[in-house]
């Protein structure tokens, strides 16, 4: 990876942690649009049926603030990237 780029930011990574960035061995969809735009999400380890359900990712940036869901869905044509399906309590 490029020195200059910033590395990616796992969702839920500590925000004290030196390096919260993807780890090696593990998989990752990037969540694309919303509020956790960009963010890389932990599914190591995750089967087929839950790969197939939408993600409800807890976050104080959404629509509802404290105590709000950001809700993700797996893309079809592109199953490495989560797309936003809006936020929900």
């Amino acid at each position: 990876m490029d020195h200059r780029m910033p590395r990616r930011r796992v969702y839920g990574a500590d925000h004290e942690d030196p390096d919260p960035g993807p780890r090696p061995g593990r998989a990752y969809g990037e969540l694309v649009g919303g509020p956790l735009d960009g963010l890389l999400l932990d599914v190591t380890g995750w089967s087929a049926e839950r790969l197939a359900q939408e993600a409800r990712l807890p976050t104080e940036i959404g629509r509802y603030g404290a105590g709000g869901r950001a809700h993700y869905r797996r893309r079809t044509s592109d199953p490495g990237r989560w797309d936003w399906a809006g936020d929900g309590r």
